[in-house]
């Protein structure tokens, strides 16, 4: 069996994140060359990883395998409309395991781990963002117990 475990990242983690969160923006602007623009996240994104990692709101983990970071995630809590009288939704706008390591448990740790940590917040709805057409993310997700609840439409005119 291969040792995954996964840890909360550190400021001392930046690098390290943002070499896997630049892999996650090449697989997903290969799906969209909206996605950066639109989902990732603020340049310069070193500072912006730091910031989320040392947050006390958000959740940022490393998954390791034999002590070797491989992916991460992170997760944060939103609101909800003003009806839901205060109910507050978990998010997961990134997840991303390196090519080589997936399908040995990475990502299922990171993501129990993350929405772990959110239900001790209180939570008990999560969202997750996954591209139209990334098979794989949509599988990792609905094996999880996500199902589609909205899509996004997106149009750029030709001028």
């Amino acid at each position: 069996m291969i040792p995954v475990t996964v840890r909360r990242a550190t400021r001392a983690d930046v690098e390290l994140l943002t070499g896997l969160y630049r892999a996650l923006e090449e697989e997903m602007t290969a799906l969209s060359e909206m996605w950066a623009l639109a989902d990732g996240l603020p340049e310069p994104v070193d500072e912006t990883l730091g910031e989320l990692a040392s947050a006390e709101e958000t959740v940022v983990l490393i998954g390791e395998i034999d002590g070797v970071g491989v992916g991460f995630i992170v997760a944060h809590v939103a609101e909800l409309a003003p009806q839901a009288k205060g109910e507050r939704r978990g998010v997961v706008p990134y997840v991303f395991v390196e090519q080589a390591a997936r399908g040995v448990g990475v990502g299922e740790m990171l993501l129990d781990r993350a929405l772990d940590e959110l239900r001790r917040r209180g939570i008990r709805r999560f969202d997750a963002h996954v591209l139209p057409g990334h098979r794989l993310a949509k599988n990792f997700f609905e094996a999880a117990g996500f199902a589609a609840r909205s899509i996004v439409m997106y149009h750029e005119d030709e001028r």
